[in-house]
């Protein structure tokens, strides 16, 4: 079937929320599909998912032309109990996976030993 992402088995450190969320911060104004094929997920999980996200108060969209542009609410508090005692935020979260994505696109340099 195409279009349909290979399925994945086993778990994984990354929530498809946390995936879909970090897409739509690298592109705000991403279509459904794109997303869904860089988080190797279906459109229609994507779609749940949005809705979830929306429905928390965590994203926002407004209609442009025939495609959305999302709003991603930086200072929500992260929802699982022991990131919210600790004040964690969505743009933490979002730095974090950032952070990793800009350290993957630098090309690699050979590591470097000190001499003592």
């Amino acid at each position: 079937m195409d279009g349909v992402p290979e399925s994945h088995n086993g778990w994984t450190f990354l929530t498809n929320h946390a995936r879909v969320l970090a897409a739509i911060a690298e592109n705000q104004s991403a279509r459904v599909r794109d997303i869904a094929a860089r988080c190797r997920l279906t459109e229609r999980a994507v779609q749940k998912i949005i809705a979830d996200l929306e429905q928390a108060g965590y994203l926002s969209h407004v209609r442009q032309g025939r495609g959305n542009a999302y709003q991603i609410d930086p200072a929500k508090i992260l929802r699982h109990p022991t990131e919210a005692g600790q004040g964690l935020t969505v743009a933490s979260l979002l730095s974090l996976l950032i952070q990793d994505e800009d350290r993957r696109a630098m090309p690699s340099a050979e590591p470097t030993h000190a001499s003592g």
